[in-house]
Parts: structure tokens; C-alpha cells; sequence
């Protein structure tokens, strides 16, 4: 049977932000002195929130930065995301596919709502998802926690292990099992970690367009 839910991560996996946000925290973690790439950041804090990554990058420079520093990091890549952002590429096929089988869908990220409403808004996705969109800002914990996962299986109403989730992080696939639910990582991106991801129980695919034929015929 096809999952009663999917529940989607938002960068990366509906918005094309990852890029962006990766090189706006490699330009700012290079100015405390360490210098990193885009690519970097995105192999070691991709998925997590904010107030994890910057309690690492503490431990790589050995500074304290201010606790407003998660907010700075926001502001800048809002900036950015109000220039736009795409959608990803065959993302609004799948979502097609998934109304017309009558199978609901939603939204589990680890980013504030202002930051996903801003993305999808300028997506134009926002519309489809408006109302059902959970954030890891209501949680407890972020990613690779499940709480995020949860939260939106219990809001909207299903059980956690007839749910599915479409990632593209080794926290958020580690998120998605803890939670019960299978998952799906999505690998477009060649700086995604294959084997951590295979590692952490997902299941791999490369092109958006194969996603619905791999949720619909979900055992």
C-alpha cells in the first residue's frame, strides 16, 4: 500500500536554497577565521538547526560567538532567498501525482517558518502547502532527532510508521528512521554523503521524477 503521508524536508527537497545558504555560512565561518567552502559546510552541518551549527563552529574556532549569531546567519539568507528561489526541478509533478492519488503530504523542516515561508513563497509552492507546514522551532530538539517528524504525523493525523519521508540530509534520513518512517533520500546533488545516507536507512534516488513511482508502490 502507498503511504497514508509524506512529509517533505523544505531545502533542498522542495526549494533549491541548499547552494545558496551553504555559501552564505561558508562566507560568515570563514570571517571568524576558519576558512570553509560552500561545499563544507553543506558536508557538515546540511540538516541541522542553526543553534546546533553554531555550537560546532564554536568547537572548530574555539570563539563564543553571540547568541544572536543563528539570527544573523537567517537575516542573510533571507536577503538572499527575496531575490528568488526555484523550486526543484519536477517538484510540482510529484506533488500533482500525489492530489491526484488522494494521498496528503506536508511539510517537516528544521528551519523557522519565516524562512520556509519566504523560500516557498518566492517558489510560488506556497500556496499548495500553507497550513501545513511544521517546523523543528516547535520541537524540543532539531534533526537527527524524529521530533520534528512526529509533530507533523501527529498534526496531521497519522500514524508514524504508515508515513514516508522525502530528504536529502544524513540528519534528516537519521531524523525519518528514528521516527519510525521509511525514507527516501533524494542524491541529485553530488555533495550529498551516498554511503552515511545509505548507512542511516535511506533509499536512494537521483531524479525527482522518480519519486512518485517510488512512493505509490511503497509496501
Amino acid at each position: 500500500m502507498p503511504p497514508s503521508l509524506v512529509i517533505f524536508d523544505c531545502d533542498g527537497v522542495l526549494v533549491d536554497t541548499e547552494r545558496m545558504a551553504n555559501q552564505n555560512l561558508a562566507e560568515m565561518v570563514t570571517e571568524l577565521g576558519h576558512p570553509m567552502t560552500g561545499p563544507d559546510c553543506q558536508k557538515l552541518f546540511m540538516g541541522r538547526t542553526l543553534e546546533d551549527v553554531q555550537r560546532k563552529i564554536e568547537e572548530l574556532t574555539g570563539k563564543t560567538l553571540p547568541a544572536d549569531w543563528p539570527e544573523e546567519v537567517r537575516q542573510r539568507d533571507l536577503e538572499r532567498f527575496k531575490a528568488g528561489v526555484p523550486a526543484i526541478r519536477g517538484i510540482v509533478e510529484v506533488l500533482d501525482r500525489l492530489d491526484a492519488a488522494g494521498i496528503p503530504y506536508c511539510v517537516g523542516s528544521s528551519g523557522k517558518y519565516r524562512k520556509m515561508r519566504t523560500t516557498l513563497g518566492s517558489s510560488g509552492l506556497l500556496p499548495r502547502l500553507e497550513g501545513r507546514l511544521y517546523s523543528a522551532e516547535d520541537c524540543a530538539r532539531g534533526k537527527p532527532a524524529p521530533d520534528v517528524f512526529l509533530l507533523a504525523a501527529q498534526k496531521m493525523g497519522h500514524a508514524p510508521e504508515t508515513c514516508v519521508v522525502v530528504e536529502d540530509s544524513v540528519p534528516g534520513v537519521r531524523a525519518a528512521t528514528a521516527a519510525g518512517m521509511r525514507v527516501f533520500a533524494f542524491v541529485e546533488d553530488p555533495a550529498c554523503d551516498r554511503e552515511a545516507m545509505t548507512e542511516a536507512g535511506g533509499i536512494l534516488f537521483e531524479n525527482m521524477s522518480d519519486l512518485p513511482g517510488l512512493l505509490l508502490s511503497t509496501p
